[in-house]
């Protein structure tokens, strides 16, 4: 048989050299009937092996059944069950089988398409846990969490550090996140997260009202479907291994005021996928997002109290005091990410104003308060009644 090697010089000897078959057969010393056929031959060629039956062949039907049942099921066992059938095979062979049919009995494989994004039309968000806990004062750390959101045409990102996933806390976030933004989206793209998706689909009440007064949209991914929000996905992941290894934090404004500044240097490098500045993306893409109003939605905690005689409000394990002159009558609390505020219901008098502090069993005072509280407790002159003593004198003979 002629090899490539030799078939492709008789070719180009043949056809370019313009030997004759006789003088390639004197040269060669192949016969003239190899030549021709070699120069017939458009193809090179090739020694095929006449095809023999698998030993695995007539166990075939019994490893689909297998399978059928059990997809899964490891080739180990499969050479196990197959033994008492009389099959031989060995290790390679049968996984190599299985490699090639097990895709057949599986469960269809997901597949993804590739999302394009128009300017100002999603924002997607999540909720990002830092691995360590952030100092907040008085020798403290505590649990935080950020809320991370990204515009799906810019890729330009953002975060804000809350300290609970309850709905008042994620909501501040948003609204945080968007503020650095500088625009609203058409969409706010989130998973499932308790406080911000409510059931089957549909969001929290809380959410919803919020969403309402931005007038934006909301869409929530299908559960156990990251991949649905993967640009906000992957800024996260960067975050977690560029933003807080090696970094110390005085306290929770330090955090902020950190992090504020390292999504600008995010925004401001040029995109690995894109091969553009999300910063510059970010520009064009505010000219076709709604403006941000003049005040974000308030997500203020609020709640009515009555002052007790004891002038302390208790939240998040601390005590703030309240003005000790407004004792028994009914205040309205509001508490958000920076104070502590609190107002008389009846006259719409100052009960306090405090910075809050998220470390933990602290009591605030403010400095009239104490003042106000230590006057009323100022002993006053009570007149006693003096007896003669003779009249004790008459009781006892």
């Amino acid at each position: 048989m002629v090899e490539v090697e030799q078939w492709a010089e008789l070719r180009r000897a043949h056809f370019v050299g313009k030997k004759s078959i006789k003088a390639l057969a004197r040269e060669t010393g192949l016969s003239r009937n190899t030549i021709r056929q070699a120069l017939r031959s458009d193809t090179p060629p090739k020694y095929e092996r006449a095809p023999t039956e698998s030993v695995l062949e007539p166990f075939k039907p019994e490893i689909h059944r297998l399978l059928k049942a059990d997809p899964k099921l490891p080739g180990v066992r499969v050479r196990e069950l197959l033994e008492p059938l009389g099959c031989t095979a060995g290790k390679t062979v049968v996984d190599d089988y299985l490699r090639e049919v097990r895709p057949l009995f599986a469960a269809p494989v997901r597949t993804f398409q590739r999302t394009v994004y128009r300017p100002g039309e999603v924002c997607q968000f999540d909720v990002w846990q830092p691995r360590e806990e952030i100092p907040v004062g008085h020798g403290q750390t505590r649990l935080g969490w950020v809320v991370v959101a990204c515009l799906g045409y810019s890729r330009a990102g953002a975060g804000m550090l809350v300290f609970s996933k309850e709905t008042p806390d994620l909501l501040t976030g948003i609204a945080g996140c968007l503020t650095r933004l500088g625009a609203l989206p058409g969409t706010l793209v989130w998973d499932r997260q308790a406080g911000i998706h409510g059931h089957g689909g549909r969001p929290s009440d809380a959410f919803a009202g919020f969403c309402g007064q931005l007038k934006v949209g909301w869409k929530f991914c299908e559960p156990a479907d990251p991949q649905a929000k993967g640009a906000v996905e992957r800024l996260q992941g960067y975050a977690e291994t560029n933003f807080e290894p090696g970094r110390v934090f005085a306290n929770e404004l330090d955090f902020q005021d950190q992090l504020d500044r390292w999504f600008e240097k995010v925004n401001a490098r040029t995109h690995k996928t894109l091969r553009v500045r999300p910063i510059d993306r970010l520009a064009e893409e505010r000219k076709v997002m709604a403006a941000l109003p003049a005040e974000m939605p308030d997500t203020t905690r609020r709640w009515v109290v009555r002052v007790p005689p004891d002038p302390f409000l208790r939240i998040d394990t601390n005590d703030y005091s309240l003005d000790p002159a407004l004792v028994g009558r009914r205040v309205e609390v509001q508490v958000d990410q920076r104070t502590v505020r609190a107002a008389a219901l009846d006259t719409g008098e100052i009960a306090c104003k405090h910075q809050r502090t998220f470390a933990k069993h602290r009591t605030t005072i403010a400095l009239e308060h104490a003042r106000t509280q230590r006057e009323s407790r100022r002993p006053v002159d009570t007149p006693v009644q003096t007896r003669p003593l003779d009249r004790y004198d008459q009781l006892i003979a």
